[in-house]
């Protein structure tokens, strides 16, 4: 099966070569995106508001971290397997979050078959919010199109 095109998006850097269909709204927008790291951002609106606070749902928040993580790897079929967080801090609709990505080894990129652990913190301006390690798997192919 032939992946689905993806029309490219005007604010995602040139360098990045994976989840190129993410929605910024909901997901993040991409700051920076080098070997092993990336940083990127996302304002929580409205709709993703908890209650009448404005509390921030805590999947948003993960959400960021996990795009972080994933542009970080920067494979195409790079997916998410495993996840060690902390919510340090609630988050309000309208405030602005930054998260950074680093691969715990940043000298060579993840290939196929390769299981990188990613540190990613999210913050609010200097106040860190969220903090963990995710780990990734980087299949052959997509996983869509792996054998059942």
């Amino acid at each position: 099966m032939a992946e689905p095109e993806t029309e490219a998006r005007s604010d995602v850097p040139a360098a990045v070569r994976t989840h190129l269909a993410i929605d910024a709204a909901l997901c993040g927008r991409p700051l920076e995106v080098g070997q092993g790291r990336s940083r990127v951002e996302l304002t929580p609106t409205p709709s993703m508001a908890a209650d009448d606070h404005g509390l921030v749902h805590g999947g948003f928040t993960f959400s960021l971290a996990d795009y972080a993580a994933m542009l970080a790897v920067n494979h195409p079929h790079v997916v998410l397997a495993a996840a060690e967080v902390r919510f340090l801090r609630p988050t309000r609709v309208g405030e602005r979050l930054v998260a950074d990505a680093v691969l715990d080894d940043v000298s060579a990129p993840a290939g196929p078959g390769d299981k990188p652990w990613v540190t990613v913190k999210v913050r609010r301006g200097d106040e860190t919010v969220f903090e963990g390690r995710l780990r990734c798997y980087v299949p052959a192919q997509h996983v869509l199109e792996a054998a059942p």
